[in-house]
């Protein structure tokens, strides 16, 4: 695998997840700086060496109401 996308979301009591598309890695951090480290550390966990992704892709989903 030469790359992995993580979907991006806020979170309703504030900070942000990230969920990996294609794997079972899951994370969460207060802001985008410390989520950044936070899913380097879980691709690192979860992969071996040999099958580590090179590229981690963001994915930025948000959801906006508008009154109508």
């Amino acid at each position: 695998m030469s790359e992995i996308i993580f979907q991006i979301e806020e979170a309703p009591e504030g900070g942000f997840t990230a969920r990996a598309l294609g794997a079972s890695i899951f994370t969460e951090a207060d802001t985008v700086e410390e989520l950044r480290d936070a899913i380097r550390e879980a691709v690192s966990c979860h992969f071996e060496d040999a099958e580590r992704p090179r590229t981690i892709r963001l994915h930025f989903v948000r959801d906006e109401l508008i009154s109508a």
